[in-house]
C-alpha cells in the first residue's frame, strides 16, 4: 500500500506569483504533532481526485506548526496542480505524508550558491531561511521569464543581508537565459551548489560545474530525467529473494518491480512511481540495478546499495533484497 498519510486541513491558500499558489497546511487533529523536517524535504499530497503527488515544503521545520507547500498551475498538468488550483478550498481535508528530504542542505558549508528556475525556488525558499537564521554566507540566483513569475519575491528580499545576496534574472530582459559558467566560476570548490529548476537548467548546471570541477553539487527534480525514460532492452525475467520473510519472485522487466512486490502481498512504500520522490527506495544486497530514477547519484548507483523499484530493474539474473 501506499506510506501512511497524515489526515490534514487545508488552512489557508495564497497567490505568491502568476499562477502559484501556496498552501498552509495544518494537521486535522490540533493535538498532533507534525514531524519536523529540514530544508529541502517534500511531502506527498492526496488529492481527493485520487492523485498522489509531491511538493516542497517552503517553510523551515525544526518545530513546525503547519506545513507549507507552493503549486503552479502547470500548463501541461496531468491532473494534479490543476485540480488544486481549480477545486481546493479553504477546508478541504488532505492526507499528506511525512516529510522526506532528498534535497539536504549542508549548513556548515563556509558559503552556498542556489541557483533556482520559475517554481524551482520552493525548496530553495526554505534553505534560504535557514541560511538566514544561521547568518550563513550565501548567493541565491532566481530566474524567470518576467517579474511576475518570481514567486516568494517580498519575502526573498526582506532576506537579504551582508551575508545573503539575492540576484534577480529575468529572461524578458536579459534576453537569454544566465551565463552559468560565469555565475560558478566566481565560486571556489569549497562552496556547496544547489539548484532546482526545469531539465534544461539542470543538465546546463551539472554540465558547467562538472566543467569547473565543483565537487558539492546537489539537484532536486520535478519531473524524470530524460535519459531515466530511455527504453529498456527486450522483456526478460530474473529472480528476486526476500531476504527477511525468504519469499522469491520471478520478476518480468515488462512491468515494474513494485508491482510484482505489491501483488505478492509485500507491504512496499511508495508514491510517485516515476522515480523521483524516495518513497519506494530499497536496500539491494545482491544483484547489479539497471537504475532508472532521477534521484541516486553516480556514485551511489556504483555502490550499489538501494534501488527505487518502482521504475529500477536487475540487470543480473537474481537480485536480492532488504524486505
Amino acid at each position: 500500500m501506499n506510506s501512511p498519510t497524515i489526515a490534514a486541513v487545508l488552512q489557508g491558500m495564497r497567490l505568491v506569483a502568476e499562477n502559484v499558489i501556496s498552501l498552509e497546511l495544518r494537521a486535522a487533529d490540533s493535538t498532533f504533532a507534525l514531524p519536523p523536517f529540514e530544508p529541502g524535504a517534500h511531502i506527498d499530497l492526496h488529492l481527493p481526485n485520487g492523485l498522489v503527488r509531491s511538493y516542497s515544503l517552503t517553510n523551515p521545520g525544526a518545530a513546525p506548526d503547519c506545513y507549507q507547500v507552493a503549486v503552479l498551475h502547470d500548463r501541461n498538468s496531468r491532473g494534479g496542480s490543476r485540480h488544486i488550483h481549480e477545486q481546493l478550498r479553504v477546508g478541504t481535508p488532505l492526507g499528506i505524508s511525512a516529510p522526506r528530504n532528498l534535497f539536504k542542505l549542508n549548513e556548515d558549508a563556509e558559503h552556498s550558491f542556489l541557483l533556482a528556475g520559475g517554481i524551482g525556488i520552493t525548496p530553495l525558499y526554505a534553505m534560504v531561511q535557514r541560511l538566514a537564521q544561521l547568518g550563513r554566507s550565501a548567493d541565491l540566483v532566481v530566474c524567470a521569464r518576467n517579474r511576475g513569475q518570481l514567486s516568494f519575491l517580498k519575502e526573498l528580499q526582506a532576506l537579504v543581508s551582508p551575508q545573503l545576496r539575492l540576484h534577480l534574472h529575468l529572461d524578458e530582459e536579459a534576453g537569454g537565459p544566465p551565463d552559468l559558467r560565469a555565475l560558478l566560476g566566481a565560486h571556489g570548490p569549497d562552496t556547496h551548489f544547489y539548484c532546482c529548476g526545469p531539465h534544461p537548467m539542470l543538465q546546463a548546471f551539472e554540465d558547467t560545474c562538472a566543467a569547473l570541477n565543483l565537487p558539492h553539487v546537489h539537484l532536486e527534480r520535478f519531473a524524470a530525467a530524460p535519459t531515466a525514460a530511455a527504453p529498456m532492452a527486450a522483456p526478460r525475467t530474473y529472480t528476486v529473494r526476500l531476504q527477511k520473510s525468504g519469499q522469491v519472485l520471478e520478476v518480468s522487466t515488462a512491468r515494474p518491480l513494485l508491482d510484482s512486490l505489491l501483488a505478492a502481498g509485500v507491504d512496499a512504500g511508495h508514491s510517485c512511481r516515476e522515480g523521483i520522490c524516495g518513497a519506494c527506495e530499497t536496500p539491494v544486497l545482491e544483484g547489479e540495478i539497471d537504475h532508472r530514477d532521477s534521484i541516486l547519484s553516480q556514485a551511489e548507483r556504483d555502490a550499489n546499495r538501494s534501488m527505487m523499484v518502482c521504475v529500477s530493474h536487475c540487470r543480473s539474473a537474481h537480485l536480492v533484497l532488504d524486505l
